[in-house]
């Protein structure tokens, strides 16, 4: 199992990216297996896309991952919430 970290949407849309070229899937297939076309699946991918929540979870899905939630040490010089 391989370990990453989402922190913004652009390292989010980059792990779904390796993650689906792992299993060898094209944009357009992975996103028609979630009712997405390949454009959409692009934006995703490059964290600029304002997906619903619920596409986030099919894409998941599709590609045999979940979401883990946790808590995160705050980081020093930052404000609350993230700077993305």
């Amino acid at each position: 199992m391989r370990r990453t970290r989402a922190i913004s949407p652009v390292s989010l849309g980059r792990i779904l990216r390796d993650t689906r070229k792992m299993k060898g899937l094209s944009q357009t297939a992975a996103g028609k297996s979630v009712g997405i076309d390949q454009p959409t699946l692009s934006k995703i991918e490059r964290g600029a896309s304002n997906a619903r929540i619920d596409t986030l979870f099919r894409l998941l899905a599709a590609l045999d991952m979940d979401l883990t939630v946790r808590d995160r040490p705050k980081m020093s010089g930052r404000k609350d919430g993230d700077n993305w």
